[in-house]
């Protein structure tokens, strides 16, 4: 359980400097703080072949925002897989900003066309608002696959940290609608389960990025009603994980969630999902976003980018 040079170099920075962390600072400063993290570490934004303003109308009236990448090397006239994302960022912080380059890159390396979604926040938007505004997202853009240019036929969920939960959360719930069906899903160092004794959340409660103070500053703000045992908070808690699309699963090994991601791959496996995990060694959470300081996070991303373009080709059977 070493950390890499560049993740010891990273947290001797932080941590030297004096830097707050986040349950040190309030909610908008901790939201600055985040953003200017991806501004000095998350790499230049590529350039894709456009880019897209979405507004997604409720039906109460209120508006739901994403942001449509396409890929370099799509017509404007050509039906895509869409990849829809939801970013990390612990419920509370995060944009769609904030993953700008993340998903320009996925877009550009899996030739699909992604929608990142500009959630709700807590604590202003507490749980479920997020897991709402995920599943609206989703059921939206199917119904205007032809105005996006994208084939609803061919869809896929992705998100990290938070917005992985968000992802699984929302196959979830449509497995249990019967609609939208899914080709995969990408779930980058997801929170299965709130409340958790795993070993990794002890080994690295302090000094690995995610320290356990800020994770519980976290959960306070998304869950101010106590509801860690329901199972929308903590897809673990579901009381079954048959029927869900295939899907990838990364872990950073110094992450105080890696337990809780292993033992999620290990019972979606013995529910008959197909699923790979990619564990990273040598990692810390949030690394995936980090592009310009850690050279281990391109080569996750052209991973990860190659199993979206396999799985949401034409003639792969969704789930």
């Amino acid at each position: 359980m070493a950390l890499t040079d560049q993740a010891q170099a990273l947290l001797d920075m932080v941590y030297r400097v004096g830097a707050p962390r986040f349950h040190e600072l309030t909610v908008a400063q901790a939201r600055h703080s985040f953003e200017k993290l991806q501004f000095v570490f998350g790499g230049d934004p590529e350039a894709v072949a456009s880019t897209l303003e979405v507004p997604m109308a409720r039906p109460d009236g209120s508006v739901l925002l994403g942001r449509l990448y396409r890929p370099r090397e799509a017509g404007p006239a050509q039906g895509l897989p869409l990849l829809i994302y939801f970013h990390g960022g612990g419920w509370c912080v995060g944009s769609v900003q904030s993953h700008d380059t993340l998903c320009r890159q996925l877009a550009n390396r899996a030739g699909c066309a992604v929608l990142s979604v500009d959630y709700r926040l807590a604590p202003e938007h507490p749980f479920p608002a997020a897991v709402e505004d995920a599943l609206f997202a989703v059921e939206w853009a199917r119904a205007n696959a032809d105005q996006l240019t994208v084939d609803r036929d061919r869809f896929g969920l992705g998100g990290d940290s938070a917005g992985g939960t968000l992802s699984l959360v929302t196959a979830l719930m449509l497995r249990d609608r019967g609609t939208a069906a899914l080709r995969f899903l990408c779930l980058i160092y997801p929170c299965t389960e709130i409340e958790s004794s795993r070993p990794s959340r002890e080994a690295f409660a302090s000094g690995y990025f995610l320290d356990r103070e800020s994770l519980a500053w976290f959960f306070e703000r998304y869950l101010p009603g106590g509801e860690a045992d329901d199972w929308r908070a903590s897809p673990m808690k579901a009381k079954s994980l048959a029927g869900l699309p295939p899907m990838l699963v990364v872990t950073a090994e110094c992450d105080p969630l890696s337990d809780d991601c292993i033992a999620f791959v290990d019972r979606v496996r013995s529910e008959g999902v197909t699923v790979e995990h990619l564990g990273v060694q040598g990692m810390v959470h949030g690394f995936v976003t980090l592009g310009k300081w850690f050279p281990e996070a391109h080569e996750v991303v052209d991973l990860i980018s190659m199993q979206i373009r396999q799985r949401l080709r034409p003639g792969v059977d969704a789930v």
